[in-house]
């Protein structure tokens, strides 16, 4: 029923509770799992054929907006995109640095370390493809484990995407919401909110797929989907904030949890200031 009434939640939910009871049968289930994991190929290859075609059915859409209500329809995306910014900046800067600090490690050591990887998600507005670079800052940069790093870091590019997954979609819908004159009650807010979180949870690290977690909240919250239109048209230019502030996170979070089971090396700039002349060695 699910399925036919298009409510998305209630599928993820279930869709978690299947994979946990293919993890605990093993092998009995190898079969099925299989199938389920070729299925799953099927559907991100079709994903990645209509995401290619995205552009020529963008630009009809956008089109058709400014056709019917001109070119005042565009004017409310600015300050649009300004709040997505602002909304990544104070994770980023605000949020980020308070549990840096609650875990004893240092600020400026952290983002020095990592900035090679933030600038590469930003202009790449890929987790996946950071992947390498995410790794080898933590591990040369950072002095987390290479073992450790190498488990953490791909895991976290496909299950940690604050950006993508949970701020876009839940600031998106409310612009939305306000767009076509939807009035927001606590039962929306509440569904927007619990969708951005699951959504975080599973968005996949390739540019354009913060698109569809936006499809999932807008769906869950009862919202139209004819906002994806309007969005579209500038969402390269939100995914490259989105990316940035997903790979920090994805960095962020293995670090605080490596703080905690004593695996960063002493010498770590999270740890202890460098000295000048290990500074110069390394310029």
């Amino acid at each position: 029923q699910s399925f036919a009434e298009g409510k998305v939640l209630s599928i993820v939910v279930f869709a978690i509770l299947v994979g946990a009871a293919l993890g605990a049968l093993g092998q009995k289930t190898r079969e099925l799992s299989t199938l389920i994991d070729q299925g799953s190929q099927v559907m991100f290859k079709l994903t990645r054929w209509i995401i290619q075609l995205t552009p020529i059915g963008v630009f009809g859409l956008i089109g058709s907006v400014v056709a019917s209500y001109g070119l005042e329809a565009l004017k409310p995306l600015i300050p649009y995109i300004g709040l997505i910014y602002l909304g990544c900046l104070t994770e980023i800067f605000v949020v980020y640095p308070i549990l840096l600090k609650l875990h004893g490690l240092r600020i400026t050591g952290f983002y020095k370390g990592i900035f090679t990887a933030q600038q590469t998600a930003f202009f790449t507005c890929s987790s996946i493809g950071t992947l390498p670079v995410s790794l080898a800052v933590a591990v040369d940069n950072l002095k987390l484990p290479k073992s450790y790093a190498g488990f953490a870091l791909p895991l976290g590019a496909n299950m940690k995407m604050d950006g993508c997954g949970a701020i876009y979609p839940a600031v998106s819908s409310i612009f939305i919401a306000n767009y076509f004159h939807i009035v927001l009650t606590p039962q929306h807010y509440l569904l927007i909110a619990l969708a951005s979180i699951l959504g975080s949870l599973a968005t996949a690290g390739v540019p354009g797929v913060a698109t569809v977690m936006l499809t999932v909240t807008l769906s869950t919250a009862g919202l139209p989907l004819e906002g994806l239109a309007i969005l579209a048209a500038i969402d390269r230019i939100l995914d490259m904030m989105r990316t940035a502030t997903n790979v920090t996170s994805q960095i962020l979070v293995p670090t605080l949890v490596a703080r905690e089971n004593g695996m960063i090396e002493k010498t770590s700039p999270l740890l202890t200031k460098p000295s000048a002349a290990v500074s110069a060695a390394e310029i």
